[in-house]
């Protein structure tokens, strides 16, 4: 598997959390389940001019070959074909509002074809793409059509997230294990009740289930890293009440166990995205 991730350049880096591109003819699996993170993304297929849509009952069908991939509080499954030659973007938290113009909320969990956020994009888009000469040339058309498309269709220099929001990303991503949303909401100014709300209309989640995502994610991180600790140990260290608060935790967002996720990483079989 070849595998490159890098950051845009400004003035993009303000949307884009990173741009990826993989390159895996030969995949052991048929599917690979992806984890939440929390973010939306766009994936696209340079391969096919199709992406494949997978259920856990084992259905598949043909999608458009670009897709907006609604920020995620479950995982997903995908088929290792389009995995062949593939790029994508990953949005910071937030972002979802300059790119479709409407409440992030409405997306989440939602995967649309590129067309209907930005009609005519697909097909300018993998043209150019296939003409790069390397991965790095890709991921720069990539982030060209990108950055033109947001000047295009949004007023770039006049978006941002709400003071408020910013404010309460910034404590889940340092202050997590130490503040409720009670807390930050008070630290706002605003009632929980309104602060959720704007919350949620522009990350995609209520904040309770924002930071329960971000704590899943260190985890991941933490079993990723190939360290000799103990899942309790993992457990405080990421904020979780405990080990048993962990695995359920891990189970509600990935669907599978504890053992299954750390025996298949050998095989490198399971990711987050």
């Amino acid at each position: 598997m070849f595998y490159i991730e890098r950051k845009p350049a400004v003035p993009l880096l303000r949307f884009v959390r990173s741009l990826w591109y993989v390159r895996a003819p030969f995949v052991e699996h048929r599917r690979e389940r992806i984890l939440p993170s929390g973010c939306a993304h766009i994936v696209l297929s340079l391969s096919h001019d199709f992406l494949t849509d997978c259920t856990e009952g084992g259905r598949e069908r043909r999608t458009a070959p670009v897709l907006m991939v609604g920020q995620r509080s479950v995982y997903e499954i995908i088929a290792s074909e389009d995995l062949v030659d593939m790029a994508g973007v990953i949005f910071e938290p937030g972002a979802v509002p300059a790119l479709v113009a409407d409440r992030a909320d409405l997306i989440s969990n939602r995967n649309f074809p590129m067309d209907q956020i930005w009609p005519g994009y697909t097909d300018r888009l993998r043209s150019r793409m296939l003409e790069g000469a390397s991965p790095e040339a890709r991921l720069q058309i990539l982030e060209n059509r990108l950055s033109t498309a947001f000047k295009r269709w949004r007023a770039v220099s006049d978006w941002g997230p709400h003071p408020a929001v910013r404010f309460a990303l910034e404590q889940f991503a340092h202050n997590s294990n130490q503040l409720s949303v009670r807390d930050i909401a008070r630290r706002t100014g605003w009632s929980e009740r309104r602060f959720s709300q704007i919350f949620r209309e522009q990350v995609g989640f209520p904040p309770k289930v924002w930071s329960r995502l971000q704590r899943l994610q260190r985890a991941v991180r933490r079993l990723q890293a190939g360290l000799e600790i103990s899942w309790a140990e993992i457990a405080v260290e990421c904020g979780f009440y405990d080990q048993a608060h962990l695995a359920n935790e891990f189970r509600s967002f990935s669907g599978i166990d504890l053992t299954t996720y750390t025996a298949s990483q050998g095989a490198n079989h399971l990711h987050a995205q």
